[in-house]
């Protein structure tokens, strides 16, 4: 995952003498800045999303911990991979050691994996909470179901981390380090088959099984909110809560969306590759470097979709920016001093209940959260149902 290399190490092939080592100065300086720009923007804005629902006990609810997870991963590929592996796709030499290079192959496809089952532990949480909100939910569950989602991307990841190799070739008075992957029947430039088959198992895991339960999941939970219709008039409570379950529903999908818009290619570009010698074509440096940044990016949009569409999210990064003194944010500053928390108490409504002769038979008293129009509850067991809203 997420090395080129990978395809180029018989020594009889002539990839690298077909496009050169090196792309034009100006090519290097726009990916060079196009790659820096996501590095610092994915690793801050990962870390800051972290920060806001850790540091904040009101954020503290199942999704949002699936997002701190989903956060680690993205943190993870771009601290520890991105930059590394678009070095070497860069100037086709690796600088970093044999060590590394396992690690590094090792690493990119285990954190994939893990922000893919994240998506699908939030869209089937979404879905128990929505279709079947009488049944028990995953938050007493939320530590083991991370646990499990990182078990499983290890368990699949391990073959890079056993099969990662470097290897020395030279073409004339210029010697390069490779860094692949050799099974034990070869490798993706000499036809082999564990590599193909390995390369197919996970393009079916991390990318068209999820992408389609999730498809079917969301599809079923979008006919639940916006097109059933229940029986009588909803109360502005129950509309509230309507409202603020959509408002959830529609990040994720953007989420999602996001995700897939930006890997599709990353998998057809390995898909056609197995077919075609795809490393002879003209401007195939370039068209893979492009692919690349593209499917790294992905790691850096998340924690902008939060800040977009999330109000609370918004505030944790106003008041994570404001604290910096050269950007001019003086009036956020006033009011974030002034509210003394990052999220200040929503206010408490009461709904009195009356029969058909006008006699009052019961209060109930709800608690309605300004900054996201949520609505939380208290049930006999003094727990929020606020596990909806983020």
């Amino acid at each position: 995952m997420g090395v080129i290399g990978n395809n180029s190490t018989n020594s009889n092939t002539t990839v690298f003498m077909d496009f050169g080592f090196n792309l034009p100065w100006w090519q290097q300086f726009l990916f060079i800045t196009a790659f820096s720009f996501l590095f610092i923007v994915a690793a801050a804005g990962n870390i800051i999303v972290i920060w806001i629902v850790m540091a904040h006990k009101r954020m503290r609810t199942v999704t949002n911990y699936f997002l701190v997870n989903l956060a680690i991963a993205d943190t993870l590929i771009s601290v520890l991979n991105t930059l590394f592996t678009f070095t070497f796709c860069l100037y086709q030499d690796w600088w970093y050691g044999d060590a590394y290079c396992r690690f590094t192959q090792f690493i990119s496809l285990c954190t994939v994996t893990a922000s893919v089952l994240t998506f699908m532990a939030i869209a089937i949480d979404r879905y128990m909470a929505i279709i079947h909100p009488l049944r028990p939910r995953m938050t007493g569950r939320v530590v083991l179901a991370i646990c499990v989602i990182w078990g499983v991307s290890t368990f699949l990841s391990i073959p890079n981390l056993i099969y990662g190799r470097t290897k020395v070739e030279k073409y004339g008075n210029i010697s390069i380090t490779i860094c692949y992957i050799q099974w034990s029947d070869g490798n993706a430039a000499t036809g082999s088959e564990t590599d193909f088959a390995y390369n197919v198992l996970i393009i079916l895991v991390t990318y068209l099984m999820p992408m389609t339960t999730l498809a079917v999941t969301y599809s079923r939970i979008g006919v639940e909110l916006w097109g059933s219709r229940a029986i009588g008039e909803n109360t502005p409570v129950q509309y509230e809560r309507i409202k603020s379950k959509r408002k959830v529903v529609k990040m994720m999908v953007v989420v999602v969306v996001i995700f897939g818009i930006c890997w599709v290619p990353y998998h057809l570009y390995f898909i056609f590759a197995s077919y075609t010698e795809i490393e002879r074509y003209n401007n195939v440096q370039q068209v893979y470097l492009i692919i690349y940044w593209l499917a790294m990016s992905n790691s850096m949009y998340n924690p902008l979709i939060y800040c977009w569409m999330n109000a609370k999210f918004r505030q944790g990064f106003i008041r994570v920016f404001c604290c910096c003194p050269c950007l001019p944010c003086k009036r956020a500053r006033n009011t974030i001093r002034h509210g003394r928390t990052l999220f200040p108490a929503g206010q408490y409504t009461t709904t009195e209940k009356y029969d058909r002769n006008g006699s009052m038979m019961h209060t109930m008293t709800e608690y309605v959260d300004d900054h996201n129009s949520a609505v939380t509850r208290k049930d006999k067991k003094g727990r929020r149902d606020s596990d909806d809203y983020l």
